[in-house]
């Protein structure tokens, strides 16, 4: 079993969400962490809120699709705290429509994505994950680090219409952990660092409970549970698996229930 208190957790889209729950869940017992995200704002107001309850934490602007800025991301790691143990690339955005959307009335298509929205979800959602995990995967092995590679995946991940650009890249998020897990096995390396993914369902974020009542109350009417998923039970997850070191290799799914059609 692995310890929290005094592990490095390296933590992208650390600004808010998913990210700073994690951020707060890691510090709180002991742990250390560097997030990061493009936000300078976010990132000042994530800092202020994780040093209010004792947190020992750098904070880095950095834009994940950029090979530079990644490695720059894994550096100040390891100068600040000389180790990472934990690296949660959570950073992501949606750009949600359908592929073609034919009017109603004609049946011709008169809208579809346009490859802009298409590329910026694969570029920061698959590509700055990649780089993200890459630098920092590096940094592991040259320090003889002992730790985790965290990857955010989502229920998306089965299939979800009006999604085609997210869905791909947390399908994409569903293999990494076993491609990573063969690659280090095959280095004799993979008791020392383990690639997992979790992947949550409808998750209780200031956006989600923004939304239009209506809107909200069909989304939990899918849920087993009655309720949606709160980021703390997401961070809570991430660290269990982190300090069990049988866990490798698989994607750990956290929805409540949830699946294409819950009712049956």
């Amino acid at each position: 079993m692995l310890d929290i208190k005094n592990a490095v957790a390296v933590i992208t889209g650390g600004g808010g969400g998913i990210g700073l729950e994690v951020a707060k869940y890691w510090v709180r017992n002991g742990g250390k962490v560097v997030i990061a995200d493009i936000s300078q704002d976010l990132l000042d107001q994530a800092e202020a809120e994780l040093k209010s309850i004792g947190g020992d934490v750098l904070a880095v602007v950095t834009n994940v699709t950029k090979e530079e800025d990644n490695s720059r991301l894994a550096d100040a790691a390891i100068e600040k705290f000389g180790q990472i143990n934990l690296v949660a690339p959570f950073a992501g955005i949606i750009r949600d429509g359908l592929m073609v959307s034919p009017d109603r009335e004609t049946g011709k298509v008169t809208r579809k994505m346009s490859i802009a929205d298409f590329q910026i979800v694969v570029d920061i959602n698959l590509s700055g994950v990649f780089l993200t995990v890459r630098e920092c995967t590096e940094r592991m092995i040259n320090h003889d680090c002992h730790g985790l590679i965290c990857l955010i995946s989502s229920t998306g991940s089965l299939g979800t219409a009006g999604q085609i650009n997210y869905s791909a890249t947390k399908a994409a998020m569903s293999v990494m952990p076993k491609v990573l897990t063969a690659e280090f096995f095959r280095r004799k390396l993979a008791h020392k660092i383990r690639c997992v993914a979790v992947a949550p369902g409808y998750v209780g974020t200031a956006m989600v409970k923004g939304m239009n009542q209506k809107a909200l109350d069909g989304i939990l009417s899918q849920v087993p549970i009655g309720r949606l998923i709160e980021p703390e039970e997401v961070a809570q997850l991430v660290a269990d698996i982190y300090r069990n070191e049988a866990l490798a290799g698989e994607v750990f799914f956290i929805h409540g229930g949830l699946r294409l059609g819950s009712k049956g």
